[in-house]
Order: C-alpha cells, then sequence, then structure tokens
C-alpha cells in the first residue's frame, strides 16, 4: 500500500504522520486511526495498510507528538517495566479529553485536505487509549465523523470523568461501535451498561459487543493478540464504513 509521509500543524505543536492509499485511482474516503499506547510502530503502518487495501485512505498520527519524538514501546515488557510506565505516564498525561479533540481537528482538517480523500467527514478508529480517543473525538466533532469504533478501549464510561466520552454522547453525530474484551477491568460490566444507556438516550446509533479475547485482542504485537478476535474486529471494521462512509 503507498503510504505517504506528512507533518501536521497541530495545536502544540509539529505532529508526524502517514496517510495509507489503497493501490489505484482514488479519491477514498478518510479514516483516523488512533494507536494504542505504544504508539505509532510497525504494527500499525501495518494495520494502516490494510485498512487502506479496503477503500478508505488512512491518517496514522503521532499522537505524542508533543514528547518531540519518542522511541516506540515494546508491548511484551510496556506494563513490566517501572521505567517504561513512567515514560508512558508522561507522554499520556496531557492528552486530556480538550487536547484529543483540538488535535482530532487538525487531524480531520489535514486529511480531508488530502486529495486522495472525498467526502465531509471521516470514520475514526482507534485501539485501547486509542479507542477512548476514538469515541471522544467523535464527540468533539459532531458532523465531521461519520463512523467511530474503538476496540478494547478503556475508560469509555465512567461516571465520575468529566472526560469520560460517555458525557458527550448528544454531541455523536456518527454511528457507533465498540468491541469490548471479556474479563477487562478497564471496560467491565458496569462501564459497557452506562455507555449503552448514555448512547441510546442521545439517539446515537451504535452496536456494543463483548468479543470472548483478552484486552489487545487486535493488535498483531500484543501478547494478547487473537487472531479470531482480529479477523472479526476487521469485517466489523469493514460493515461499519461500509454502511456509515459509502
Amino acid at each position: 500500500m503507498p503510504r505517504t509521509p506528512l507533518t501536521i500543524q497541530a495545536p502544540d505543536g509539529a505532529c508526524a504522520a502517514t496517510v495509507h492509499t489503497p493501490a489505484g485511482e482514488g479519491p477514498w474516503p478518510g479514516v483516523l486511526m488512533y494507536p494504542d499506547a505504544g504508539g505509532v510502530r510497525e504494527t500499525f503502518l501495518g494495520m494502516a495498510d490494510h485498512l487502506a487495501d479496503l477503500g478508505y485512505a488512512v491518517l496514522l498520527p503521532d499522537v505524542y507528538y508533543r514528547s518531540g519524538g519518542f522511541e516506540p514501546f515494546d508491548l511484551a515488557s510496556l506494563f513490566d517495566d517501572p521505567a517504561e510506565r513512567a515514560r508512558l505516564a508522561e507522554l499520556v498525561r496531557p492528552l486530556t479529553a480538550a487536547a484529543i479533540g483540538a488535535d482530532a481537528a487538525a487531524y480531520v482538517d489535514a486529511l480531508l485536505g488530502r486529495p486522495e480523500v472525498r467526502g465531509a467527514a471521516v470514520g475514526v478508529t482507534g485501539y485501547c487509549m486509542g479507542g477512548r480517543a476514538s469515541l471522544t473525538a467523535a464527540g468533539a466533532l459532531g458532523h465531521r465523523v461519520a463512523a467511530a469504533a474503538s476496540f478494547h478501549g478503556g475508560r469509555l464510561a465512567v461516571a465520575d470523568d468529566p472526560d469520560s466520552p460517555h458525557h458527550r454522547a448528544a454531541d455523536i453525530r456518527a454511528t457507533v461501535y465498540v468491541a469490548g474484551a471479556q474479563d477487562d477491568d478497564s471496560f467491565g460490566p458496569d462501564q459497557f451498561a452506562l455507555l449503552d444507556e448514555a448512547l441510546t438516550a442521545a439517539d446515537v446509533r451504535h452496536n456494543l459487543e463483548t468479543y470472548p479475547a483478552a484486552h489487545g485482542f487486535a493488535v498483531p504485537d500484543n501478547p494478547t493478540h487473537d487472531s479470531d478476535a482480529a479477523t472479526r474486529h476487521w469485517a466489523a471494521l469493514a460493515d461499519l464504513y461500509a454502511a456509515a462512509l459509502r
């Protein structure tokens, strides 16, 4: 798949990104892909290629651009290494809901301004931390997001967290798809029910599911990657975007 590097003028500095496109002639619908906490690395470049191959122009931004560049994490050891956990905490700290929303506006402006991209709205998808960012972006950008997906995203509906995406359900105009993992404390049954309640009350078209797999199931370099669940996630994403973006 063709990959085009670009630099986005984001709210707090220059953000490195890549645009992944199908082979052949465009333009295509645009999709913003949020990586998991491990950040942009070869695994996510490959995932963006895969999504592009389904017929989309995919923007993959460095969500940690405020750090001035970072060494990608090794997911196999990240959460067992105190120094790496501390480094991750420093990178994540600036990513409030307000910052994610402002960044998303810059990302979508850049994506929709590309000649390879058609339409006035995009799809978003994200994994783990990026799943929360995906729903946050949908709430922040309203009609500019037509479809939003979250895969093993955490803290999607936390009642006493003002940054929790479910608080902005009334601002979402996208069709929403959420796939949680079983036995996942970051998005358990209480959050599942609260998110469903909030989206239903806001009249947001949505589908919430729990996959019989562990947190991290969709990402190939995650130790808990599950090939069956990953295949299911690609099929669900293809169906979502085929209905909402085409």
